[in-house]
């Protein structure tokens, strides 16, 4: 049974962006250092082929990691859904009421997290237990660095606006 990956019209271009990349640009550019490489003769002794040849792998096998992640994907539309409540595309405002640090976060897309930037995946420990939760709820979570807890301030639709790498 495959497994539903929810993620953003955002996280699902990001994909296809990559996997046109890979495609396009860098397969074709390592099937061509191989072919230099062979010119070179004794393929025992030949770093650059080996290290194209594995250069390869590594993308022939991202390429299957991606066609799964897209296969598997559903596109959720955040800005159609209520958030009343925390939930997928939620951008959510804590406290830390041990600290006073406010951090903002958005809910999305295993593959489209990136904490840097304040993305958090929905499977992620943090998110899994807001998930649900209403403005002024007062949360204890389980993180891997220890126990902590939150309020939350703010539950919003917040588009996730930055360039495609």
């Amino acid at each position: 049974m495959q497994k539903i990956e929810p993620m953003t019209l955002f996280g699902y271009e990001k994909l296809q962006a990559e996997v046109k990349d890979l495609k396009q640009v860098k397969r074709p550019r390592t099937v061509k250092d191989i072919e230099e490489a062979l010119e070179h003769g004794d393929l025992k002794e030949n770093a650059e082929y080996h290290a194209a040849k594995e250069q390869q792998r590594q993308i022939d096998g991202r390429l299957a990691d991606l066609a799964e992640l897209i296969g598997s994907a559903t596109i959720v539309d955040p800005s159609e859904l209520k958030h009343a409540v925390v939930s997928f595309g939620s951008t959510v405002v804590l406290t830390d009421l041990a600290t006073d640090e406010v951090m903002t976060y958005t809910i999305v897309g295993g593959c489209e997290s990136n904490p840097d930037m304040g993305l958090i995946s929905f499977g992620s420990p943090l998110a899994k237990q807001l998930l649900g939760r209403e403005e002024g709820d007062e949360v204890k979570v389980t993180l891997p660095g220890g126990k902590k807890e939150f309020e939350i301030e703010e539950i919003r639709y917040q588009e996730i606006v930055f360039e495609c790498n």
